[in-house]
């Protein structure tokens, strides 16, 4: 007895890059038999078996339905317009590494009913690869080139050529092509040049390059010395800037206590001709004020005593003052009181 049945059995997984176009086959034959209405679906069945399926498109009663899956509703169509033509096939545009999985088409016509799944893996090409050297670039050193692709499906594979120069690897090199890492031995001034690593997987391939420049040994005594004088030279300098600073705050503080020590509310000294009229002055109005009553108690005061240069002086060092000649004036005009001034004699009594 004749049935339903799908003949596009031939491939059941496709690979493809990141950003190109898939179409999933699915063709098939409708029988006489087969009288029922016409359905169609693809379905991403995931990973995980404890989720459900998921309908991404579908054709039923002469409509197709693609808004199922949010994800691809503007990446997908049937291949033919036209599914009940026998052409069931699904085209996925602009694919993603997301999109890899597991699709079933089925095609229900009752009482015939058939479906057939499809292995999809969309792969990343290699992108982003660096190439970078690690050890020192000496003569007799090893030297290490590195290659690695930020981006890019497993399994990578890398693979190191020469550009320049003889354009092959030298004699005692190791290569790893899992990990892109090219290991020179004791290293001369031939190795040096251009070298260029591959980075590739089943969709694609990157490519990068280094300048390997192999150096005689660093004269590293030479470097020593020379920052060792040059620290020594940068203290010394160091030293003499502080020092001078201290010398300078030193000056600064010295003028300002001088200039705190000099005080302008403080008077002159009194000149010592000054001091000894003050004195003189006062004995006489103390004298002046005395009256004959109380002579015999005042206690007599020898003009030695006054504390002044001028009256300590020899007889040949005091200056002689001629007499002055201004009249006294009449003090009984004036209305003032005569006062009797003592004087004393040479031997010592009071006049």
């Amino acid at each position: 007895t004749r049935s339903l049945s799908i003949t596009s059995a031939d491939q059941s997984m496709f690979e493809k890059a990141q950003g190109e176009k898939v179409t999933l086959p699915c063709t098939f034959v409708l029988s006489e038999e087969d009288e029922g209405p016409l359905d169609i679906e693809w379905v991403l069945i995931p990973a995980d078996n404890q989720k459900k399926e998921q309908i991404i498109i579908m054709y039923a009663v002469d409509r197709i339905y693609n808004h199922y899956y949010a994800a691809m509703t503007e990446r997908m169509q049937f291949t033919n317009p036209d599914p009940k033509s026998g052409d069931g096939s699904l085209d996925i545009l602009n694919l993603k590494a997301t999109d890899t999985g597991t699709y079933q088409c089925k095609v229900k016509k009752a009482p015939g009913v058939q479906s057939q799944k499809i292995q999809l893996t969309v792969l990343v090409r290699p992108a982003r690869t660096k190439c970078s050297i690690e050890g020192s670039q000496e003569i007799g050193k090893d030297v290490t080139l590195k290659c690695a692709s930020r981006e890019g499906s497993p399994v990578l594979s890398y693979d190191w050529r020469r550009v320049s120069g003889t354009q092959e690897l030298p004699a005692i090199s190791m290569l790893n092509k899992n990990t892109g890492e090219l290991v020179l031995k004791n290293a001369s001034q031939d190795y040096s040049g251009t070298y260029s690593c591959v980075a590739s997987n089943r969709v694609g391939t990157d490519e990068c390059s280094v300048e390997l420049n192999v150096t005689p040994p660093i004269n590293t005594a030479g470097i020593i010395a020379g920052a060792i004088i040059g620290t020594l030279l940068g203290l010394s300098v160091l030293g003499l800037l502080v020092i001078c600073f201290c010398k300078k705050q030193r000056e600064k503080k010295y003028e300002k206590e001088v200039h705190h020590d000099i005080r302008e509310d403080v008077p002159p000294p009194k000149s010592r001709s000054s001091t000894a009229r003050s004195y003189i002055g006062s004995n006489r109005s103390s004298l002046g004020s005395m009256s004959p009553s109380n002579m015999e108690g005042y206690t007599k005061t020898p003009y030695s005593q006054v504390p002044s240069e001028d009256f300590e002086r020899t007889p040949a060092q005091n200056p002689t003052f001629a007499p002055s000649k201004v009249a006294a004036p009449n003090l009984s005009r004036m209305g003032a009181v005569p006062v009797m001034i003592p004087a004393q004699s040479k031997d010592g009594s009071i006049v």
